[in-house]
């Protein structure tokens, strides 16, 4: 197994063993990513995660046994690393964009998705990208993915009422992300100060204990903020 001492830590995980050495030998080529650990299923997945602490894991989203859902969730909730490091990041790997398993590992904390057949510059930008704390996804994608299964949900509802916590300008910028809106455009939409458009969007995350924009798109779909 190889340890890294600086640049992004990866753990593959996937069931089909000539895509994790595809990936190995793409990441073996680069000089701020390497693999530190290998799994071919979920539950195995999760364990090398806890023995390795990577900064990124590649899922797989369908394997027997464990899915990469619920290996997502449970590598979510691990606690914070002994060095004080936070759980690592997940970057779902997956067939079809319109994937309602992707959707699900979105709700659980995944930080985007890549489908598989993805250009090798691509693959290295969303690693790196992950591993920096953004989300990765198509924005275009990413709506219509969301759309199209909340769509195919119940009404929308808010029954926990977790929205009555934000103001009403709050809920403004949570509608505006919802519909892929930048931070510039939201800016520029609301005629507000940079500064306080990041202030607006912290407080929103920590209110509703969202992780990225991604969980908040969700959220502003199915508690009807963004008409379906």
């Amino acid at each position: 197994m190889t340890v890294v001492g600086a640049g992004v830590r990866v753990v593959l995980v996937d069931d089909q063993v000539l895509l994790r050495k595809a990936f190995r030998v793409i990441f073996d080529e680069t000089e701020d990513i390497a693999v530190v650990g290998e799994a071919g299923d979920g539950a195995a997945g999760v364990r090398v995660v806890e023995q390795t602490r990577p900064d990124v894991v590649l899922m797989d989203i369908r394997m027997p046994g464990i899915d990469g859902v619920e290996a997502t969730r449970r590598i979510r909730s691990l606690p914070v690393g002994p060095d004080e490091t936070d759980a690592p990041r997940v970057l779902i790997l997956t067939t079809f964009d319109l994937d309602e398993y992707v959707y699900a590992a979105l709700r659980a904390g995944a930080s985007g998705f890549l489908l598989k057949d993805a250009l090798t510059d691509d693959l290295l930008a969303a690693v790196r990208a992950v591993a920096s704390g953004e989300a990765v996804t198509a924005p275009s994608v990413t709506r219509r993915l969301i759309a199209h299964f909340v769509g195919n949900a119940a009404a929308p509802t808010d029954p926990s009422g977790r929205l009555t916590t934000l103001t009403a300008r709050e809920r403004e910028v949570l509608t505006l992300i919802g519909r892929g809106r930048s931070n510039t455009e939201i800016q520029q939409d609301l005629h507000l100060a940079p500064g306080t458009i990041r202030t607006h969007i912290n407080r929103i995350f920590t209110k509703l204990g969202l992780r990225d924009r991604v969980q908040a798109v969700i959220l502003a779909y199915e508690c009807g903020l963004v008409p379906r």
